[in-house]
């Protein structure tokens, strides 16, 4: 048994090679991933805590944001409006919206490293003003640019599976209630009328 093992470890040498490094080359864009998750960190906090301002601090001024509902907002301004219309004021369509994002794979690097590209998912919880809360599952993409030395959000799109999601399910399961009160308001009515037909 032990010159299997002796010979095992002796073609474990030689083909690891003297010197050879086992470890995997270092990320050149490591500091940089890290710069990204703190960006990313920081608008899901700051959708968490309902501040625009602090979202668009994170945020090139010229940034083109998609929203779940397909609006496209351009430029500081635009978000921030879209974000008071949808969230603020009497005419708000949410009281609250939070969101806990996780990043999909590491962040893609285009232009000598200035530009990245990264994916994700997001569990979302809406509170609407006129409805209770319902949670949505969406996912997001985000290309951010290396700006004076530091990074941005110059785009991002959000998007949820319009065919499967929660609202659907709910729609679904309001139909197949009304279906079936209809039905046994169809009978209790034949019911009543049969009754008041036999009574003639």
């Amino acid at each position: 048994m032990r010159p299997i093992v002796n010979l095992l470890f002796a073609l474990f040498f030689v083909l690891i090679g003297p010197g050879r490094a086992v470890a995997a080359e270092p990320d050149p864009y490591a500091p940089d991933r890290q710069a990204l998750i703190k960006l990313f960190r920081e608008i899901e906090a700051s959708i968490n805590a309902q501040d625009v301002n602090r979202m668009l601090a994170q945020m090139h001024p010229q940034a083109t944001v998609t929203w779940l509902n397909g609006e496209v907002s351009r430029g500081h301004a635009e978000i921030k409006a879209y974000y008071d219309r949808m969230l603020r004021g009497e005419q708000r369509t949410l009281d609250r919206y939070l969101t806990t994002a996780r990043l999909g794979a590491s962040a893609h690097f285009f232009g000598n490293g200035e530009v990245a590209v990264a994916d994700g998912t997001m569990e979302d919880e809406f509170f609407p003003v006129a409805r209770g809360p319902f949670r949505l599952s969406s996912n997001w993409t985000s290309t951010s640019a290396k700006i004076d030395g530091k990074w941005q959000v110059v785009s991002m799109h959000l998007s949820s599976n319009v065919f499967t999601n929660s609202l659907i399910a709910e729609a679904k399961a309001a139909i197949w209630y009304a279906a079936a009160g209809a039905g046994f308001a169809g009978l209790l009515l034949g019911g009543l009328l049969g009754r008041l037909w036999r009574r003639r």
